[in-house]
């Protein structure tokens, strides 16, 4: 039963990676306003997620300071992941990206792996965690792939040879999710390790990704109704740490 849990919310995951076919049918001004409410809504709830349910849950069954040793490195791993690995989105119109696709990709890869385990990590724990691990990285998923259907499509490709690849980039997250049940199943201590990791990279995303974009709007109106949204985000975090089953 979790296993399947596992597999259905990856799988889910993977689906967002296809969001860039609305661009399709919506004006690049209605597009901008979306992604931007969408910005402040995913980093109010990945810091949500990590503050209010993940970081509770791992403090429960390891030794406090552990905890914010591997959130530390979690935060480290994917200041590494972006700098080296993980082409930075620029949001630019002359950015010199063409080069960067594969590695884009590539970087991608690895960072969908990561949620996997995550995901899988987080399920074997509740059911409860496991369904607001995949609430935080659907709603960061989101703004992210339709960045990464945007840099694709700059670097050269076509928007089917986009989708197709930011697909395979994306069932990364489902053999990350497998290899993490299997490795959970082989060491229980596996969640002490892997959900502050994984509460370090979302609050790593969240604070020097996403809300560095908020700032970046000159329009005072439009920053406002992302901060608003921000704080929805956190909201909604907390209110999931009532209602949502164990």
């Amino acid at each position: 039963m979790v296993l399947f849990w596992i597999l259905a919310s990856t799988f889910l995951v993977s689906l967002i990676s296809l969001v860039g076919i609305i661009t399709l049918a919506l004006k690049d001004n209605l597009l901008h306003k979306i992604i931007f409410c969408l910005i402040g809504f995913s980093a109010g709830a990945l810091i949500g997620s990590a503050f209010l349910h993940i970081l509770p849950e791992a403090i429960q069954t390891t030794n406090s300071t552990t905890v914010f040793y591997y959130l530390i490195l979690g935060i480290v791993l994917f200041f590494f992941m972006e700098r080296y690995l993980h082409w930075r989105h620029c949001h630019d119109k002359d950015c010199q990206i063409h080069a960067f696709t594969y590695l884009n990709l590539f970087g991608e890869a690895f960072h969908n792996f990561i949620d996997g385990v995550a995901i899988a990590a987080s399920f074997i724990i509740s059911i409860k965690l496991g369904i607001v691990t995949t609430l935080a990285i659907i709603f960061h998923e989101i703004p992210k792939e339709l960045g990464n259907f945007g840099v694709l499509i700059y670097g050269g490709f076509s928007r089917k040879k986009a989708l197709f690849y930011n697909f395979i980039s994306a069932l990364m997250a489902m053999l990350g999710a497998v290899m993490g049940y299997f490795l959970f199943e082989l060491a229980k201590g596996f969640s002490s390790f892997i959900m502050p990791l994984a509460a370090g990279g979302f609050i790593y995303i969240a604070m020097a990704d996403l809300i560095p974009e908020v700032h970046k709007e000159a329009n005072q109106r439009r920053a406002t109704l992302a901060f608003i949204f921000f704080l929805l985000g956190i909201a909604f975090m907390a209110v999931t740490k009532t209602f949502l089953p164990k």
